[in-house]
């Protein structure tokens, strides 16, 4: 499929940011699937918080060794071609996730699913720069990104009914047949993007890393992206284990928190897309950083409380988290000039890995066990996240737009 970028109709874009939520929302919740499961992973394994939070960090750090590595090459292939071979290898690891006899099997088969999620996410954005203009990145960004409320909304409810009904195989069983379809969906809708190649090609890879990290605009851009993903992932590993050891919450009520959660954030996510665009991305950011900040502190002090009171504290915590990357990935698409995104994307997304398995190990070794069986020191790992929150606000600011193309004519509908 070679159709020129240029070509594309609006509708025929449409369908294409459908096809690369699609991809979003499958390997958003794949990643999401292990926290809400943490409780029937730590029972039937027979394994410690810390153990747990190695689930975590085992994941995003070989998503960021090898976002690392393919940084080097990333940006010398049609980005059509890398995230549909990515993809294909992301499914077949979920189908080894789901066949796990031991907790050493998951621990490899979840570092198996990370090395390609991470990059998959970053292949993504890639597209989205290159193919979207910059006057609406956010609102399209905000579209790929309502993935993550569609994986609350439907993906980790449905995820946990299997899991009560059938263990916790299922879900990963019931991931692999819908990673399939949206792999041949994503075959189907994603053109070839290949404008940044001849640049790319002309260049020693080792050469694009360093002008990369050359840049003193982008190593401000992987500080704040590293920081806000740090910020995120030292609370939500343990926000399931806590509201069922903790606040009273049942696992089979965990579904109607993301459920909640979800519903708020698909319909917020949209418009803090729109207002971006509107108002400022960097204004707007700011914003909904502060209220995230709320956010966290609420969800790690909570005692324990009716299960409606751990929905709303879900439906605030949650769009505010998942709020706050919309306005901050447009930051950092625009940051980078064509000709180095896709090796700024990779390499953010190795940051952003790094960042958030550091967060979650932090996190493991902080929170421990009483003998009454509740999670201890949860409430220090939520300020320890807003600190790190208070960073991305001043760091947002010193971020810049890199020189852009001259936009390209739009096709008429």
């Amino acid at each position: 499929m070679t159709q020129s970028l240029s070509h594309l109709t609006p509708a025929r874009e449409r369908l294409l940011l459908f096809a690369l939520a699609g991809v979003q929302f499958s390997h958003i919740l794949d990643f999401m699937l292990v926290m809400p499961l943490g409780p029937q992973l730590m029972r039937h394994f027979d394994i410690t918080p810390t153990q747990f939070g190695l689930l975590v960090t085992a994941y995003t750090l070989a998503a960021s060794v090898v976002g690392f590595a393919s940084a080097l090459v990333i940006d010398r292939f049609d980005r059509r071609h890398t995230l549909l071979a990515l993809f294909g290898c992301f499914t077949l690891a979920t189908l080894v996730t789901a066949t796990a006899q031991s907790y050493a099997w998951l621990l490899v088969a979840r570092s198996l699913s990370g090395a390609f999620a991470g990059v998959l996410g970053a292949s993504v954005f890639a597209i989205v720069g290159d193919v979207v203009p910059e006057r609406r990145r956010g609102a399209a960004l905000g579209l790929v990104m309502s993935a993550f409320s569609v994986a609350s909304i439907a993906g980790v409810p449905i995820s946990l009914a299997l899991a009560a009904r059938f263990g916790w195989r299922s879900p990963f069983f019931f991931m692999t047949a819908l990673t399939t379809i949206v792999l041949v969906a994503a075959w189907a809708a994603v053109p070839s993007v290949g404008a940044h190649l001849d640049a790319a090609r002309a260049r020693n890879p080792l050469a694009q890393v360093r002008a990369v990290l050359g840049e003193a605009n982008l190593r401000r851009a992987f500080m704040f992206s590293a920081m806000l993903t740090f910020s995120g992932f030292a609370v939500i590993p343990f926000v399931s284990p806590y509201m069922v050891a903790n606040v009273g919450v049942s696992e089979s009520e965990l579904a109607y928190l993301y459920l909640a959660g979800g519903i708020v954030t698909f319909g917020f996510v949209r418009l803090v897309g729109r207002w971006s665009d509107l108002y400022g991305r960097r204004r707007i950011f700011a914003i909904v950083a502060t209220l995230s900040m709320l956010g966290m502190l609420v969800t790690t002090h909570l005692p324990r409380v009716p299960v409606w009171v751990a929905v709303l504290s879900a439906s605030f915590f949650i769009p505010m988290l998942s709020g706050r990357f919309v306005p901050a990935m447009a930051i950092l698409t625009s940051a980078a000039t064509p000709r180095l995104r896709g090796a700024f994307m990779s390499l953010n997304a190795a940051f952003q890995q790094a960042a958030s398995g550091s967060a979650a190990f932090l996190a493991s070794l902080i929170v421990g066990r009483s003998p009454a069986g509740e999670l201890t020191h949860y409430g220090t790992v939520g300020w320890i996240a807003v600190a790190a929150t208070i960073a991305t606000i001043f760091l947002s600011r010193r971020v810049r737009a890199a020189p852009q193309p001259p936009p390209r004519p739009e096709p008429p509908a």
